[in-house]
């Protein structure tokens, strides 16, 4: 008994993984539309840093280094900064206020 319920177990896992793995049909491919949205960040000083962003990155993390900043046309920064020895990304719309990406 053990070994039907094992089999039937592992037969039914095959075709789980089998199901998963298919590749879409191509009728579906073209009934697909992707929209792909990119905001194109361009490098800038860090004197160009507008006041409220400075003013928001030290009030909620004193700590921070910015090594790099970017601006899109939409008037959001995104800040490289370094914190101790991490590292990482944030954004920020030029009124200070933090975006999530």
């Amino acid at each position: 008994m053990k070994k039907l319920i094992l089999s039937a177990a592992i037969v039914l896992g095959s075709l789980s993984t089998f199901a998963q793995a298919a590749p879409p049909s191509p009728q579906a491919a073209q009934d697909s539309t992707a929209v792909v949205v990119k905001d194109e960040f361009t490098e800038i000083k860090l004197e160009e840093i507008p006041e409220a962003v400075t003013t928001a990155l030290k009030t909620s993390f004193s700590a921070a280094v910015v090594d790099k900043a970017y601006v899109n046309e939409k008037k959001e920064y995104k800040l490289d900064v370094t914190v101790g020895e991490r590292k990482g990304n944030l954004w920020v719309d030029e009124n200070g206020k933090w975006i999530q990406k």
